[in-house]
């Protein structure tokens, strides 16, 4: 059983790692294309709705799609005044808890709430507002439940790591940071 928990904890964290670090290089893409479009305004005078609007899908994508990557790398920001004090089984319990409790709720939520919005988006094939916009809303909607899904699995591989810390096998659970390979 522990060698099950493992491997879907493993699976998961392969995955969010995989995504973040596709992610990671919209980053430069958002960079480029937000450099291209003040050099062509300023310099040439020069715009296009559709490549200012690609700076936006970039963003949303950078922060929706490496939400999980960053709470598999603990980098979410928390107030750790009483967590980093606790010994590894209380900070499991605090963990573990918190996945339950809190993150796996508000994940199921989004999932639910977006659900019907980004349906009825794609049944539109929606697209931008403004004429010259890119005709790929539904794609950018799409995304919400994509980051729900991929918080609410890491979120399930927390818990996994956390409970098999507090059943005696915390050498078998990685730290938040371990390289681990789809």
């Amino acid at each position: 059983m522990q060698q099950q928990l493992e491997q879907i904890a493993a699976f998961i964290d392969g995955l969010n790692e995989w995504t973040g670090r596709l992610v990671a290089w919209l980053t430069l893409a958002m960079v480029l294309v937000t450099g291209a479009v003040v050099l062509l305004r300023y310099a040439f005078d020069l715009g296009w709705i559709a490549v200012q609007e690609s700076i936006t899908y970039l963003h949303a994508l950078v922060f929706m799609l490496g939400a999980a990557y960053t709470l598999r790398h603990d980098g979410h920001v928390r107030v750790d005044i009483f967590y980093r004090r606790l010994a590894p089984r209380g900070q499991a319990w605090v963990d573990l808890l918190g996945a339950l409790l809190l993150l796996l709720p508000v994940c199921v939520f989004i999932l639910w709430i977006s659900w019907d919005y980004v349906a009825a988006s794609w049944s539109l094939w929606e697209g931008s507002r403004d004429a010259g916009g890119l005709p790929l809303v539904y794609l950018l909607k799409g995304i919400i439940p994509a980051m729900a899904l991929l918080l609410l699995l890491q979120g399930v591989s927390q818990a996994l790591r956390s409970l098999l810390v507090l059943l005696g096998h915390a050498e078998d659970a990685p730290a938040h940071d371990a390289k681990v390979e789809v």
